[in-house]
């Protein structure tokens, strides 16, 4: 219980545990100006017979009392709640109303040619920029935010720009600008990505560092120049939407026991496998951060860090200076670790290296690019390590996929075809009530059917029998016969349970899977 509680409890002030049912905050109703409300963490949040009911993190904070005072100009009444709860409750009041983006679009034209300002670090909710080109992108940013999309897209194309939204691993466009404004949008997001702006001819990286609502907001910001022009990615890295833990990571109990049997152990190497922004990087540091503690020293190399952990040391490859994976790995063993993270094994030095750092005491965690767990070993085989040594120093594989979850707003049963039953290998004896389940569209999931993501597991621990089998042979194939016989639950096997659920459906199975001769 934090100090200002105490006191809040100690005056009898009312202590709110949720402000999300007060009528203001329901209505996003925003009486008083953002600036005081994010500077002071205050918000009036409803009001009853011409008494406004007030939300303070610090009731005590007289000057704040006294601003009020003079704003409301009416009777209030002050109650408790965290920072926290305030902090997601402005943003939710003072957020930007949903089209407000296209309105925008539809308001401005080409003409637009006013010097674009660069203007670091500020907060995306705070007063609106005059120029319109920044508001433009301003706009942008926060919707995309607002919506959930982990990567925004600006693409030129021969007909103009158009601009997409990665949400729950799928594109969707949302706008396209009037024709003209192009290199003005370009050349504002290089601005605020500190980029070189005269540079047309190669790709760029960048980082954008904004504030929305009170919390940090990072956008890592790449450049690649094509036909039509410059193309623009930016990966928004939003610690607010990161859960860590893997008990919140979605794992069925088998695998989640298994995992963090694994990760417990004093030595060896742990592999988490699968597609780019399939969640690997948030599994390990969910690993971590289980398994940090005073007595452990823990250290990471990564390719960016894109999240920071208290108590960790965690350093960045840089490829200008030459410090790649296996030459800052070999800095980090002169640190005295106990469990090492690399951020990605892309080459046999780091691989190498990683194995002998196994091999004299070390936890390694770590990352691949393949398409299921058994295939880890066949790609750490491709790459030249010796099969003595995959046996000796791999403790196990996990690979993963998100798949996504069906929007509960507006979930449905149906009755499936004979045709899709086949094709997911089911019959309908295997169904809850003789049903599936779909989302058939609203304005909560942009009328995808779906909302958000769940995680889908194989988990792959690395037996005698697995051992002996590498020994003989590291086909993937193989591997995967001789892991299924040690009772290793595929991806797609997984996935069928959380349709049957009424979790996901079988179009998204089918997707981030594939069905194997075994499981025909």
């Amino acid at each position: 219980m934090s100090e200002e509680q105490n006191i809040a409890e100690k005056f009898g002030i009312p202590i709110l545990a949720e402000l999300s049912s007060f009528g203001f905050v329901k209505e996003r109703v925003s009486i008083i100006p953002y600036a005081l409300a994010i500077q002071k963490h205050v918000l009036p949040i409803d009001e009853n017979n011409a008494t406004v009911t007030v939300a303070m993190a610090n009731p005590c904070d007289l000057e704040a009392v006294e601003e009020l005072r003079l704003l409301l100009k009416r009777p209030f009444t002050v109650a408790y709640a965290s920072r926290g709860l305030i902090e997601s409750a402005i943003e939710h009041c003072y957020r930007q109303k949903e089209g407000a983006t296209g309105k925008l679009f539809s308001s401005m034209d080409a003409k637009s040619d006013r010097e674009v300002v660069a203007l670091d670090d500020y907060d995306l909710l705070a007063e609106k920029e005059e120029n319109p080109i920044i508001q433009m992108v301003n706009a942008i940013f926060l919707e995309a935010i607002q919506q959930g999309a982990s990567d925004v897209h600006f693409e030129p194309t021969e007909d103009g720009l158009i601009i997409r939204y990665r949400i729950d691993g799928i594109l969707h466009q949302r706008h396209q600008p009037p024709k003209g404004l192009e290199a003005q949008l370009s050349t504002r997001v290089k601005v605020m990505a500190k980029m070189d702006i005269a540079e047309h001819r190669l790709p760029q990286d960048g980082r954008i560092k904004l504030q929305h609502g009170g919390r940090e907001i990072d956008f890592r910001v790449s450049t690649l120049p094509t036909v039509y022009g410059e193309r623009i990615v930016l990966r928004i890295l939003d610690k607010g939407n990161v859960v860590l833990g893997l008990e919140h990571a979605g794992m069925n109990e088998r695998v989640l026991k298994g995992f963090r049997k694994l990760i417990h152990f004093p030595e060896g190497i742990v592999l988490v496998t699968g597609p780019t922004g399939s969640g690997k990087t948030t599994t390990l540091y969910s690993a971590i951060s289980e398994i940090e503690s005073i007595a452990v020293n823990i250290m990471t190399i990564e390719d960016p860090v894109e999240y920071k952990l208290r108590g960790i040391s965690q350093m960045n490859v840089n490829p200008r200076i030459e410090l790649n994976f296996a030459k800052g790995l070999r800095h980090i063993l002169r640190q005295d670790p106990d469990i090492i993270m690399i951020g990605e094994i892309r080459d046999r030095e780091t691989a190498e290296i990683a194995i002998q750092a196994s091999l004299t005491g070390h936890l390694v965690l770590s990352t691949l690019h393949t398409n299921d767990a058994p295939s880890a070993l066949t790609r750490l085989a491709d790459m030249g390590i010796e099969p003595y040594l995959l046996a000796s120093s791999i403790l196990g594989v996990l690979a993963q996929r998100l798949v996504r979850r069906i929007c509960p707003t507006c979930k449905e049963a149906y009755d499936p075809t004979n045709e899709e039953l086949s094709e997911l290998g089911l019959k309908r004896t295997q169904l809850v009530n003789g049903k599936l389940y779909c989302g058939k569209g609203c304005d909560k999931c942009f009328q995808s059917g779906y909302r958000g993501r769940a995680g889908v597991y194989e988990l792959m621990v690395v037996n005698h029998k697995i051992k002996e089998q590498v020994l003989k042979s590291q086909d993937s194939q193989e591997l995967r016969k001789a892991a299924l016989q040690q009772n290793m639950q595929s991806l797609f096997s997984q996935g069928i349970d959380l349709m049957l659920e009424g979790v996901t459906t079988g179009a998204e199975i089918l997707r981030v899977t594939r069905i194997t001769d075994e499981e025909e």
